[in-house]
């Protein structure tokens, strides 16, 4: 047994550390396995954090994560460990398993050789569990199949070993059982690592390459980029040059995260670690872009598409003079997340905003959360719906576009229904794992929202995978939380883009009095515009307060009115000061208030207070 280094003598080591005693790895599993946890047990061992450092979950460092007990930033650590007597340096990144994050899952991958796919022996083979094996078999990683929380009482692992070998083909004797609260097996799956996952492909003596696979924002030294190098080496003072934006900046600091940073002179090829150089702003610096010595050519190092947003939401401030403040808590926030994408977009009732797009609707949640909790924002944000694509037929309107198409998020701007041709919709390929017992509610729910079964498969004997192509505006409003009721939490849902689909679509607009009222018109699918009419005139009539005249709340489609609710006027008492006498002085003084009222309404302003829209608007 050679002596524990010093933390000083490790950092000393890790420079001149060879490429076949690197490991790159991350931890993939659904929702709430453990990954975090793991990671904690493997950083206990290793000696990168104290035991009982006092907060669980290391490397969740938002706010937000804490609360809701997910990860939604992927976080690495660089830990060395010893085994046969060498010193290994394992690079772990930890990823998100929630299926609106799976493109920082993607991203993590970018930067690893192999990863542990990590089990829960009670809830088994989960949605998003089957969707990040695939994501990772895509790029040939080495796969350590890991089972935990062995220690709960009514796991079963036996079976859930099954259900890998019937899905992945993983055999039952590799899978590794471990329960990462306790700490049992954690060694091992550090030397099952350390043997079955190779060391990067990468070459130390060529020109220095690397890939940006994150980036964040510090307010005081900019944007921070988590690189992984590909090729050569870096050191301080050195100048590097981005391959997209052909910018040069010169090598602030170096450092590597053991999860807290610490300062390096250098990084060498299969390395990972983080650079600070003068990046003003996040816009520079690209995720998937490759970065190298300034004035050498060099070829893109990888291929990373940023993913398409889904959902769309508005963002307002809660009033105009707020506005500057929220634009630069926005700005911030993107610096940190760039899959979200902004344009700026008014409202009639709300005033001037953005418009953002995101991944799913738990990332608009946390996107909303952390603006709240880190920069004190206060927005309204407006219900999520979807873009929709349209082939117009008017040769004025194309003209005006330029081409024939048409993509429109916001109902307002709805062309009129004589000058379009076709409606597509963006539909979605959903994969729910359930328990049997629930199959029957959960095919109402997906046909209640217009989807189409594609294939159901037994896994086992107790649950079900089904396949179905679901329209996305009918899931982003409260599909999941209604799956989850439905299944007692225990069907799982993960979905990807499927494409546009030919639809029918029209445009519902909301009349108050005869007036059409522009912020609440909304589009709808033809099968679903009555019961959504339904629904918001009902909510509309206990919004709006009552006013000096009658007013008449009306859905149409067109000219089609399909739902009315009436909200009635005040009314003085006119006939109070009657007392007996004839029946005609009390029809004669009601008569006149009736008149006096119609010719109000004529010209009679209707008050939508601010509250109201924002009530109408908001999810």
């Amino acid at each position: 047994e050679q002596p524990e280094l010093t933390q000083q003598e490790l950092l000393q080591q890790f420079g001149s550390m060879p490429v076949a005693r690197i490991r790159n790895f991350s931890i993939i599993a659904h929702v709430d396995h453990g990954k975090s946890t793991l990671a904690d047990r493997i950083l206990e061992i290793t000696g990168a954090i104290a035991r009982n450092a006092g907060q669980h979950q290391v490397l969740d460092s938002l706010q937000v994560e804490r609360e809701r007990g997910i990860t939604v930033k992927a976080q690495t650590a660089s830990i060395f460990h010893r085994h046969n007597g060498q010193l290994y340096l394992l690079n772990l990144i930890d990823t998100p398993g929630h299926v609106d994050f799976s493109n920082e899952v993607s991203r993590s991958l970018a930067a690893c050789d192999g990863v542990v796919l990590l089990v829960d022996a009670c809830h088994g083979v989960q949605a998003q569990t089957v969707a990040n094996y695939h994501l990772a078999k895509q790029r040939n990683l080495a796969v350590v199949p890991v089972l935990n929380k062995i220690d709960i009482k009514h796991a079963n692992p036996e079976q859930v070993c099954q259900d890998m070998k019937l899905l992945f083909g993983i055999d039952p004797a590799q899978v590794l059982r471990v329960s990462a609260k306790l700490g049992t097996g954690v060694a091992q799956v550090l030397e099952r690592i350390i043997e079955v996952i190779p060391p990067p492909q990468v070459q130390r003596e060529t020109d220095f390459r690397a890939l940006i696979f994150d980036s964040w924002f510090d307010k005081y030294r900019g944007a921070l980029n988590l690189i992984y190098v590909l090729n050569g080496k870096l050191e301080q003072n050195q100048d590097i040059q981005s391959l997209a934006t052909k910018k040069s900046y010169p090598v602030k600091s170096i450092s590597v995260l053991r999860p807290a940073e610490a300062e390096v002179p250098s990084l060498s090829a299969g390395q990972v670690g983080l650079i600070a150089c003068n990046m003003r702003n996040s816009k520079e610096s690209i995720v998937g872009d490759t970065i190298h010595h300034k004035n050498q050519a060099t070829t893109a190092a990888g291929t990373y598409k940023p993913q398409q947003p889904l959902v769309f939401a508005g963002v307002f401030p809660s009033d105009q003079s707020k506005h500057v403040a929220l634009r630069s808590a926005i700005d911030k926030m993107i610096l940190n997340d760039s899959a979200v994408t902004v344009k700026v977009d008014s409202s009639p009732a709300l005033g001037q905003g953005w418009r953002l797009g995101f991944l799913g609707l738990l990332h608009m949640e946390v996107f909303c959360q952390r603006l709240e909790q880190e920069h004190g924002a206060e927005p309204i944000i407006t219900a999520p719906s979807v873009t929709y694509r349209l082939v117009l037929s008017n040769p004025k309107l194309i003209r005006q576009q330029g081409r024939d198409t048409m993509d429109i998020s916001n109902a307002a701007l709805f062309p009129e229904p004589h000058s379009i041709k076709e409606y597509y919709e963006p539909l979605v390929m959903g994969t729910i794992i359930t328990p049997t017992d629930y199959v029957g509610q959960i095919i109402g729910l997906c046909v209640e929202r217009r989807g189409l079964q594609q294939s159901s498969v037994n896994i086992d004997e107790t649950r079900m995978l089904m396949k179905y192509v679901l329209p996305l505006s009918e899931i982003i409003l409260d599909f999941h939380d209604r799956l989850k009721s439905m299944s007692s939490g225990y069907a799982s849902f993960s979905y990807e883009d499927h494409g546009y689909h030919l639809s029918h679509l029209v445009r519902l607009d909301i009349h108050l009095n005869g007036k059409p009222v522009e912020e609440l018109c909304r589009i709808v699918h033809v099968s679903k515009a009555t019961g959504v009419a339904r629904q918001m005139v009902l909510k509309l009539k206990d919004l709006i307060p009552k006013q000096m005249v009658q007013i008449a709340i009306q859905a149409c489609v067109g000219s089609k009115v399909l739902a009315r609710e009436t909200i009635k006027a005040y009314r003085k008492d006119v006939t109070a000061k009657l007392y007996g006498g004839d029946v005609t002085r009390r029809m004669k003084l009601l008569k006149q208030q009736a008149e006096g009222k119609k010719k109000m309404r004529m010209f009679a302003n209707i008050r939508v207070p601010h509250e109201t829209f924002i009530n109408v608007l908001k999810r």
